[in-house]
């Protein structure tokens, strides 16, 4: 295989000096864009890579985004990184993507700080409030940004979905349908979200003069295994929910599959109602009622929210909510009398 060029052959080739030739790829200083398109066309050519560690170390930027995520799992995750890459291109940033997992082991964290070098900055995508990673970005004030975090305020922008809101509207759908004995599936206790969506729940039930029973929440991983568990749960209560909010879409999916392997029917006997609005939501059967957050303009916020730390701002605390919609499909109808 051949060696990756040097510099000086880029240059040789394409008929410029080494210094223009490094300010081209380099993306600094003057170049015309003649002059760059040779420059480019050669490194392509000859198979040219800059060393990307010594160009940080140097104090050049590498024009890399990190999003760091510890659960790469649910479909909602594949959504929101999507979108943060399209607003990244369109500030001609790329994405460097890390899955840790957990960030709270000794090896993660030593991987997350010699990753977190090469970039300009960093989004943490849906931490954890465990996350030793969380305190080392704020300490060491990395141009860092939070994305869908509501488990605590640390000097770093947070963007954060109206979970506890998001939640009670679809609850209050449901009980605009006449629904009273309504079932909540959870996601996971390590997650804010989580927990907003569960207050959520509670106060649109106190709303509306209803009694919380513990007996009617579940805990479903997030998932649709889990979901399709938590929904058998409270199907075999002896009075049973007409209703099941899950705290998310897979969950939601994995609650119709119960009932349908009842021989029930969604939404004749139990209506369910998920969060997130995937983009299977609208293609599963019945097609999923649903809150669906606005992930393109929460992805632009997010990504200039790091670019501005890059380019000089100063890390802040800087709560950033964003309001989710519902959508009603054929998933929820009135109770049955």
């Amino acid at each position: 295989m051949r060696k990756a060029s040097k510099l000086s052959e880029v240059a040789r080739l394409a008929g410029v000096s080494p210094i223009t030739a490094s300010r081209a790829i380099r993306g600094t200083g003057y170049v015309s864009s003649e002059a760059r398109e040779r420059i480019m066309a050669a490194a392509a050519q000859l198979n040219y890579t800059p060393d990307m560690l010594a160009r940080r170390m140097r104090g050049d930027k590498s024009k890399l985004i990190g999003v760091f995520l510890n659960n790469y799992g649910p479909v909602v995750l594949h959504e929101l990184v999507r979108h943060i890459g399209e607003q990244a291109r369109k500030l001609d940033y790329d994405l460097l993507l890390f899955n840790a997992d957990r960030f709270d082991s000794p090896e993660r964290m030593v991987t997350c700080g010699t990753l977190a070098k090469l970039c300009d900055g960093l989004l943490l995508v849906m931490p954890t409030a465990g996350d030793g990673f969380l305190d080392l970005a704020a300490r060491q004030q990395l141009s860092c940004a939070l994305v869908c975090f509501d488990a605590g305020q640390l000097a770093l922008p947070t963007l954060v979905l109206e979970n506890r809101a998001g939640a009670r509207a679809a609850v209050e759908h449901l009980l605009g349908l006449g629904h009273r004995r309504i079932g909540f599936i959870a996601g996971s206790s390590r997650t804010g979200q989580s927990l907003e969506r569960e207050r959520g729940y509670a106060d649109a039930l106190a709303a509306a003069g209803i009694a919380f029973d513990p007996a009617l929440v579940r805990e479903g991983g997030f998932n649709q295994p889990g979901g399709f568990a938590a929904a058998g749960q409270l199907l075999d209560l002896a009075q049973p929910p007409s209703a099941i909010f899950a705290a998310n879409d897979e969950m939601a999916f994995g609650a119709i599959d119960t009932i349908a392997s009842r021989g029930l029917k969604v939404p004749g006997d139990v209506s369910v109602v998920g969060f997130d609005d995937i983009p299977t939501a609208s293609y599963v059967f019945p097609r999923l009622t649903t809150m669906r957050p606005p992930y393109e303009a929460l992805a632009a916020r997010a990504v200039r929210e790091v670019v501005d730390l890059i380019e000089g701002g100063v890390p802040a605390a800087a709560r950033i909510p964003f309001a989710t919609e519902l959508v009603v499909r054929d998933s929820t109808a009135p109770a049955r009398a």
